[in-house]
């Protein structure tokens, strides 16, 4: 009676929930398992998460459709993401450009102002001229400015601009430029009389002042070009012997 009570426990103790505990049982177990998991992820998640059928089992059990139906999804969402960053820079761009205009206009409405009231008080100021490209700085309530003629001219990247005086030959003109915390390519120089020179030329600078000595009877003055990705507004101020301002 021992010894069958002995025996039955002695077989029950070889396996585990019907596995047999020996080398070759564990490994069996370890390989169904694994061939389990791949015949799952081959016929069920591949072609329900991504459209991958290798087996065709997938399209039988309309699996296949919904991992399609979801790559397409996908790839209408990055396509819409796309466009709206497309359309937000546009629109980046359209609002840049209002507010540059805007703010020419009020610019040029407060010159017109102050030279009205100007006007009114019997006094003289030679006002510039303008155009598309520049405006008139403000013309300050308190103290009057120092300088002759004083104007601000928007470049858009790539843009250029040119502004001379009228001189004689001899003539001494004083100024000062800046791009107002921005950079620009620049040459500082003279025509007319059938002649022509350069005073200066300067790549990437900030800003710039000095006198300029007409070398001869014409035009002479500067050209600027923005070559940086951002607008750029150079404001000019001058005073000295020269009739006018030529401007775009």
């Amino acid at each position: 009676m021992k010894s069958n009570v002995s025996e039955s426990v002695s077989t029950e103790a070889s396996y585990v929930q019907g596995v047999s505990a020996s080398s070759g049982g564990l490994l069996k177990a370890t390989l169904g398992a694994a061939v389990v998991a791949g015949a799952i992820l081959t016929c069920v998640w591949l072609p329900a998460e991504y459209g991958i059928d290798p087996t065709g089992v997938g399209r039988a059990l309309g699996l296949t459709d919904m991992g399609e139906i979801k790559k397409q999804l996908v790839t209408e969402s990055e396509a819409d993401l796309a466009a709206a960053k497309v359309v937000n820079t546009d629109v980046d761009l359209s609002m840049l450009e209002i507010n540059q205009k805007l703010a020419a206009i009020q610019t040029q409405l407060t010159a017109i102002a102050a030279t009205i009231a100007i006007k009114e008080s019997g006094d003289e100021q030679v006002v510039p001229m303008l155009s598309e490209n520049s405006v008139v700085a403000p013309v300050s309530d308190v103290t009057p400015s120092l300088w002759r003629d004083e104007g601000d001219y928007i470049l858009l990247p790539g843009e250029g601009i040119e502004v001379k005086l009228v001189m004689n030959k001899g003539e001494l003109a004083e100024f000062e430029w800046n791009a107002n915390g921005k950079v620009v390519n620049h040459d500082t120089h003279g025509d007319g009389s059938g002649q022509s020179i350069s005073y200066e030329k300067g790549r990437a600078v900030p800003e710039n002042a000095g006198e300029l000595k007409a070398a001869f009877t014409g035009n002479h003055g500067w050209y600027w070009q923005n070559r940086t990705a951002d607008p750029v507004v150079i404001t000019l101020r001058t005073r000295g012997a020269y009739s006018k301002v030529l401007q775009p």
